[in-house]
């Protein structure tokens, strides 16, 4: 037996009717591998039985543990949470639906012996439409333009991260995380493991389009400060063009006379303050984004109750 430990961190959020079975097929795969494991639930404030499953099966199974959030923080939160506690030298993050196999944990654990710090599972589209894969690999062209770090369709939270990696992932403590881009900022060396898509096996989706559509725009601005920028850009473009007009009218006055009095006066100073104001409000932006990221200190997620070691039902974790 490896003396080493993995730990499973799987986020849920109403996933009563997989709980058992996520655990189930944890422990089948690990029957088969010489190594020590932990699973840890993050209840991401559920309003069906789903903290209640988990604490019974906790009773069975020594191994499961579990943190419950006084609300709903978010999947982001859940994440940071089980970064946060988890034990092992090395991690293993799922989701608690079954879309990520765990027949792949055996590669993942093989990638980590091998020496890679992320073992990332990346997945195709087979069974998803046409419409939503258009805009996906949209989306991630678009993005990996806009941001300073590189994304790739199909990877997500589906990995094993190695102990190093998750210590580099704690050391950033934005409140607006994006994780997607903070595995690809952090570095160190990956390996990637491709899989089929798995359709839900029950329940339904937690992602609408409205989630997702803010999740995309969360990745585009979390790293970088383009669209601020191109506020200034677009300030400074409109300014040129209504100098360009006001030289153009002014000449055209000179040349024919005042069709229409006050109107060359009116028209040309709506057009150059309102570059002006343009060109400050870009500039005014890139400050108050930068403070923006910087101020924000409220803990990710509180928790309501726990049988994790050394942790106290109702307790405020402050990360």
């Amino acid at each position: 037996m490896n003396h080493l430990t993995i730990s499973f961190i799987i986020p849920a959020f109403n996933e009563e009717a997989n709980i058992a079975g996520v655990i189930d097929a944890i422990y089948t795969e690990m029957k088969l591998l010489a190594y020590h494991f932990e699973i840890l639930f993050i209840d991401d404030g559920s309003t069906d039985g789903t903290i209640e499953t988990i604490q019974q099966l906790a009773f069975d199974f020594p191994e499961v543990k579990y943190l419950s959030f006084t609300r709903n923080f978010g999947k982001e939160a859940a994440v940071l949470a089980g970064l946060q506690h988890a034990k092992g030298e090395a991690v293993i993050m799922m989701d608690a639906d079954l879309q990520h196999p765990p027949s792949l944990i055996d590669p993942l654990i093989r990638g980590f012996e091998e020496g890679y710090d992320q073992v990332i599972a990346k997945r195709n589209r087979k069974g998803d439409s046409r419409i939503r894969s258009l805009l996906s690999s949209s989306y991630y062209r678009l993005v990996n333009k806009a941001v300073d770090v590189r994304l790739s369709d199909g990877e997500g939270d589906f990995r094993l991260l190695s102990r190093r990696a998750v210590q580099a992932l704690l050391t950033l403590s934005e409140g607006n995380r994006f994780s997607k881009g903070l595995y690809s900022w952090i570095g160190l060396e990956q390996k990637t493991i491709c899989y089929e898509n798995v359709a839900r096996e029950h329940g339904e989706t937690k992602w609408s389009f409205s989630k997702l559509l803010n999740y995309g725009i969360d990745g585009i601005i979390s790293f970088n400060n383009k669209p601020l920028r191109l506020c200034f850009y677009m300030g400074t473009f409109i300014l040129l063009l209504s100098l360009l007009y006001i030289g153009i009218t002014f000449f055209q006055i000179l040349q024919n006379g005042i069709a229409v009095p006050g109107y060359f006066t009116t028209i040309s100073a709506v057009l150059f303050l309102g570059g002006i104001q343009l060109v400050c409000m870009g500039i005014i932006g890139e400050y108050i984004g930068r403070i923006y990221y910087e101020t924000k200190k409220r803990p990710h997620y509180l928790i309501k109750q726990t049988n994790m070691d050394k942790r106290e039902n109702n307790a405020i974790h402050q990360s």
